[in-house]
């Protein structure tokens, strides 16, 4: 028997427009699902972290079609493990760690942007005590933590300015415990990072002292430092939403040295624990890291051959490594830069 029974024509329009749309919808929703990307960061959150904060906030990471997941780390060490174990994609990492993983361990992670084109290594004095160079802490008491990567490079900036090594007496403490050595009378230089900055001036600020920093850029010693890494399994398999990472992640950096305040705000919204004016006044303290010479010179992000060789040559003396057994141009890769 024939079946006579006919759809109504405007239910059948309605359904053939709500199929229609559904696919149209799934299609959308295809085509805008964003690309999961991992990020280690080398350290706590903090101001000095402050651009993958702003990138998230002001959907910058978004509008490159990312979906970005941020996890804290506990040293340069630390967060190219997790990023060559596969743990995370991409991250931060002082490009010293990341060289010396390169040359002894060929790590499959390479360094994509550079951060701090200059390195953070500092001496902290009270501004009044005549200390105003690298030479005048001949003879002197140097506190510094066991730990540091800056104990490292001391004995290269010693030899520089023609400091006799043996005419300094350098104690270790605890991190925590050298300002207030300082503060006390009880050292007569720290050696810490442009970073703790704010830090150590409100501690000062507090006991009445003023302090000068001397940073060992200005005495001769000069290398790249903090820098985007990523896993190069990341890069290989995924170049594209890699290329977008760094585009979007340097807009974040830019978003956040101009508009500092509202930076560290962001800091502190997504991250409570650290307090909006200290993240603040990090971000205006490290500018001179960011912003300088060399990336107005270079280019913000790049890694020219010239200073990557400088950075190498220190860094294979600092080690006590062989310079000619490794090519760091190997440590790094050019082709992710974002396009002008």
């Amino acid at each position: 028997m024939k079946n006579t029974m006919r759809m109504p024509k405007a239910l059948g329009k309605t359904l053939l427009r709500g199929t229609l749309a559904a696919g149209l919808l799934g299609l959308t929703l295809h085509a805008q699902a964003a690309d999961k990307v991992r990020f280690q960061l080398d350290w706590l959150p903090g101001g000095d972290k402050a651009p993958i904060y702003v990138g998230l906030s002001k959907g910058i990471f978004e509008e490159a079609g990312l979906d970005v997941s941020v996890a804290s780390g506990r040293g340069s060490t630390d967060a190219i493990t997790k990023i060559a174990s596969g743990n995370a994609d991409v991250g931060l990492s002082d490009l010293v760690s990341l060289l010396m993983a390169r040359a002894e361990n060929d790590v499959p992670v390479s360094g994509v942007y550079s951060v701090f084109s200059q390195a953070p290594h500092a001496f902290f004095v009270p501004a009044d005590s005549g200390i105003d160079s690298v030479a005048d802490v001949a003879g002197k008491r140097l506190a510094t933590s066991p730990f540091s990567s800056s104990n490292l490079f001391l004995p290269l900036l010693l030899d520089l300015n023609d400091v006799e090594e043996d005419s300094v007496k350098v104690l270790k403490a605890d991190p925590g415990a050298l300002n207030p050595m300082l503060l006390a009378g009880n050292t007569d230089v720290v050696i810490s990072w442009i970073t703790d900055s704010v830090l150590y001036q409100t501690q000062a600020q507090q006991a009445g002292v003023q302090l000068k920093e001397l940073p060992w850029y200005d005495a001769g010693l000069e290398f790249y430092s903090t820098s985007v890494i990523a896993s190069d399994r990341f890069l290989e398999e995924r170049p594209e939403v890699a290329r977008r990472f760094v585009a979007a992640y340097a807009k974040a950096i830019e978003y956040t040295w101009e508009n500092p305040q509202e930076s560290g705000q962001i800091v502190h919204e997504m991250v409570p624990e650290v307090d909006a004016e200290t993240a603040t006044n990090t971000i205006l303290s490290i500018r001179p890291l960011v912003y300088n010479s060399v990336s107005e010179r270079d280019g913000m992000g790049a890694f020219s051959p010239e200073r990557l060789a400088t950075s190498w040559k220190w860094v294979s003396r600092a080690q006590e490594h062989d310079a000619s057994g490794f090519d760091p141009e190997t440590a790094v890769t050019r082709d992710f830069m974002p396009v002008n």
